[in-house]
């Protein structure tokens, strides 16, 4: 499945974006789908998932309460509302298919690929 990330852009804190994660080639109703962000200097991180029938979320710690992820199977697309940003949601970020739990998610490369990502910057 290929994935692209979009929706992301610069804004001051406490701002929100919304980003977008469209799905072509394949369906993605049968798949769960990760949210993952990398900023300058640091590892790569899981920050949400939705399983396929949308039940089943994940976030990290760090984004609880100011993130929240959905999908639209109809149109192929997962989001991820991101409320109450600050300069440490500033990264590049990512959605692929998942391996999505009620404590983690991890990237499913045997479905999709990293892309190219999103950039979010976030102001002090």
């Amino acid at each position: 499945v290929q994935l692209q990330a979009s929706g992301g852009g610069f804004v001051q804190a406490g701002g929100s974006l919304r980003l977008s994660c469209v799905a072509s080639g394949s369906s993605l109703n049968s798949y769960s789908v990760g949210w993952f962000r990398q900023a300058p200097g640091r590892e790569r991180e899981g920050v949400s998932c939705i399983s396929s029938s949308g039940i089943r979320t994940y976030y990290v710690d760090s984004v609880k309460g100011r993130f929240s992820i959905s999908r639209d199977n109809d149109e192929n697309t997962v989001y991820l509302r991101m409320n109450g940003l600050k300069p440490e949601d500033t990264a590049v970020y990512y959605c692929l298919t998942a391996r999505c739990t009620y404590y983690s998610v991890e990237p499913n490369l045997r479905s999709s690929s990293w892309g190219q990502g999103t950039q979010v910057t976030v102001s002090s």
